[in-house]
C-alpha cells in the first residue's frame, strides 16, 4: 500500500500533488471545455461570423453606393455640359436674331428713308408743276392786259390768243 501512496504522492515534499486530485481537475477541465465550446465559443464564433458577413455587404453596399455616385457625377457633368453647350447656343442664336433684327431695321429705315424722299420729290415735282402753270396762267393773263392796253384793239382776238400762246411756250421752255 505504501507503493500505492506513493504513487498517488508525487513530490509529497515539495507541495504534495495528488494523482487523484490532478485526474479529477482535468476531467472538470475538460467538461469546462467542452462546456464552453458548446454554449460561448459556438455562439461566439456565430456572432462573429454574422459581424464578419454584415462588415462585408456594409462594404459591398459603400462600393456599390461609390460607384454609382460616380456615375451619377460623371452624368451631372455630361448633362451640365450639354446644359452649357444649349446655353452658349441660344445665346449665340439670340446674337445672331438680334444682328438680322438690326439689319432689317435699318433696311426698313433705309427703304422708309427712300420712299420718303421719292414721295418728296414727287411732291416737289407737283408744286414746281403748279408753280408753272400758275406762273403761266399770270404771266398770260397780265400779258394780255398789257398787250390790250399797249395796243388797245389794234389786233383781233386770234391774234391775241396766237401771242399769248407762243409767249407762254417760250416762258415754259425756260
Amino acid at each position: 500500500m505504501q507503493a500505492f501512496t506513493g504513487f498517488t504522492t508525487i513530490y509529497a515534499s515539495l507541495g504534495g500533488l495528488q494523482v487523484g486530485d490532478m485526474l479529477t481537475q482535468l476531467f472538470f477541465f475538460i467538461v469546462l471545455l467542452i462546456l464552453l465550446r458548446k454554449y460561448a465559443w459556438g455562439p461566439l464564433m456565430g456572432v462573429m461570423q454574422k459581424r464578419e458577413e454584415y462588415v462585408a455587404n456594409e462594404i459591398e453596399e459603400a462600393e456599390k453606393s461609390r460607384a454609382e455616385a460616380e456615375k451619377s457625377s460623371q452624368e451631372a457633368a455630361a448633362q451640365l455640359k450639354q446644359t452649357k453647350q444649349e446655353a452658349q447656343k441660344i445665346i449665340e442664336d439670340a446674337k445672331s436674331a438680334g444682328v438680322k433684327q438690326e439689319q432689317d431695321i435699318v433696311e426698313s429705315a433705309r427703304n422708309e428713308a427712300d420712299r420718303i424722299k421719292k414721295s418728296a420729290q414727287e411732291e416737289i415735282e407737283n408744286e414746281k408743276e403748279k408753280a408753272l402753270q400758275a406762273l403761266q396762267d399770270k404771266v398770260a393773263s397780265l400779258s394780255v392786259l398789257i398787250a390790250s392796253k399797249v395796243i388797245e384793239k389794234e389786233i383781233s382776238e386770234q391774234d391775241q390768243e396766237k401771242l399769248i400762246n407762243e409767249y407762254i411756250k417760250e416762258a415754259g421752255e425756260e
